[in-house]
């Protein structure tokens, strides 16, 4: 499988820091944030990956490079301007190939989170070995966390391990998914598109397959998160 890491956007509420760094090179203990990712896919066998970047894309190519030092092959999706989410898959889609892939934002944080397990989540057969019919089978499956303080509301809701728009309790969407090509067939490459109105519409259908992950996880979203995150690890080590 490969994966992609989303890290184009401007991160606007992290300047000043980020106008002179992209926020996924931002460091939580020492290390910048993407690069958390990539040494925790390569320990789960996943070494082939793609990075779109934007804003300062250059340096984040200057630091990962090819990836080799890591034991990973890195190839870059270089947009002139941001195209969000789903508009950055479309537009790697040339380097995504055509089996199911991962996805992951640069800007969160979950050190433990095993990336072997999303190596089995989308299946094409049942348990006999027969084929699911395309319009049951599960198109994504995606990663769910506690609600956050700064998003009390929630995203979607679970059902055993089918996602729902609604539902009690709700759960965030913790930027980590597996997600079929075909999903993504209606976005142009180099085309503005988020991902939300995508994963709701796979959910009213019914195909959009997930489950919660309650180890560490932090979205960095600014300057003093960033700075109150590692605070809590200087205290620890204190």
């Amino acid at each position: 499988m490969k994966a992609m890491i989303f890290a184009a956007g401007r991160g606007e509420r992290m300047r000043p820091l980020t106008d002179t760094c992209p926020k996924p090179l931002l460091k939580v203990r020492g290390r910048p944030l993407i690069e958390w990712h990539v040494l925790n896919l390569v320990r789960a066998g996943i070494t082939e990956i793609v990075i779109n970047h934007a804003h300062l894309g250059h340096m984040i190519e200057e630091y990962l490079g090819d990836g080799s030092r890591f034991g990973a092959t890195i190839r870059y999706s270089a947009e002139t301007t941001a195209l969000e989410t789903a508009g950055g898959i479309a537009n790697a889609r040339h380097l995504l190939g055509e089996e199911p892939f991962l996805a992951i934002s640069g800007d969160i944080y979950c050190p433990h989170f095993d990336f072997r397990e999303v190596l089995d989540v989308l299946h094409d057969a049942d348990v006999r070995g027969n084929p699911y019919p395309a319009e049951v089978r599960d198109i994504a499956w995606i990663w769910l966390v506690k609600n956050p303080p700064f998003h009390p509301k929630g995203d979607f809701g679970l059902d055993l391990f089918t996602v729902t728009n609604t539902g009690e309790p709700m759960w965030t969407f913790a930027n980590i998914g597996v997600y079929r090509p075909e999903m993504f067939d209606g976005i142009a490459p180099g085309q503005h598109a988020g991902l939300g109105k995508l994963l709701r519409e796979v959910a009213e259908r019914g195909q959009l397959g997930g489950e919660v992950y309650d180890g560490d996880w932090e979205n960095v979203g600014t300057a003093q998160q960033l700075e109150a995150l590692n605070a809590s690890f200087r205290a620890r080590s204190a």
